[in-house]
């Protein structure tokens, strides 16, 4: 019987399967919302497929669960860095992303659990914007970070609010979909944060959505470098000051084989 070797990894409960690209079938997305379905798969809100890369250690290309692609995920690149710090007795490790090459540099380790400072880029912050949905008006501030956010200020996360959150991630006024993130402000170097991922839905926690909502936390004079960020799966620092720092964790969690 054929089988695809696999890696789980989680960071914050983002849990990712990291697979070599070599074993990759004809039909990507649909092999991906197989092998990441919770109930008849492994589970997963995506996979890493790794790639040889001359001008860094390794390129990752990331799938969502749902089958569309996506230009990083800080959590998943993270995930990555773990599994190859492991294997390679490594400290650090240059990872190339569609959204350019990412440094992962170790910062301790306990068993399986790594943590990192990640390199995230220089975050491009937007005008604040009104996007009009079936039911209400919500009013939010874009941020890329390599990939789209829309960060949304709130005093409360009301119940009910994934599904709207969901309607904006692909509404018609962001053209490639975003990642939509509602952001509570604790104090001046702490926020939390609820995030809802484009191709996947609600996380329990986004490396690239810490750093969007704590960019715009600080952009927007809410919050100071540094900020922590929490969220149900978990807490990640964020300091801005020119590029941005992510601090946090990746857990290795399993290996395995999946039948084809």
């Amino acid at each position: 019987m054929d089988s695809i070797p696999f890696i789980k990894a989680t960071a914050c409960g983002n849990d990712f399967l990291i697979i070599d690209f070599g074993h990759a079938p004809e039909d990507i997305a649909a092999f991906t919302r197989r092998i990441c379905d919770r109930h008849h798969g492994v589970g997963a809100d995506g996979v890493e497929w790794v790639l040889p890369a001359a001008e860094a250690d390794l390129a990752i290309r990331l799938v969502n669960a749902d089958g569309s692609y996506a230009e990083i995920s800080g959590n998943g690149t993270r995930c990555v860095a773990a599994w190859f710090c492991a294997g390679h007795e490594r400290d650090s490790v240059a990872i190339r992303t569609d959204a350019g090459i990412k440094r992962c540099d170790l910062m301790a380790r306990i068993g399986q659990t790594f943590e990192f400072r990640t390199a995230m880029g220089r975050p491009e912050i937007g005008g604040e914007q009104l996007v009009s949905l079936r039911a209400c008006v919500i009013t939010g501030v874009t941020v890329s970070m390599g990939n789209p956010h829309f960060v949304i200020f709130v005093s409360e996360f009301e119940s009910g609010w994934q599904q709207w959150a969901g309607e904006a991630s692909v509404h018609p006024h962001f053209p490639q979909g975003t990642n939509v993130e509602l952001v509570r402000v604790i104090n001046e170097h702490e926020i939390e944060v609820r995030f809802c991922e484009r191709g996947v839905g609600e996380t329990q926690s986004s490396g690239t959505g810490s750093s969007a909502s704590a960019a715009a936390a600080i952009h927007s004079g809410r919050a100071k470098s540094p900020v922590r960020v929490h969220a149900p799966g978990g807490s990640q620092t964020v300091e801005w000051q020119d590029d941005l720092v992510l601090y946090g964790p990746a857990t290795i969690l399993c290996r395995g084989e999946f039948f084809i």
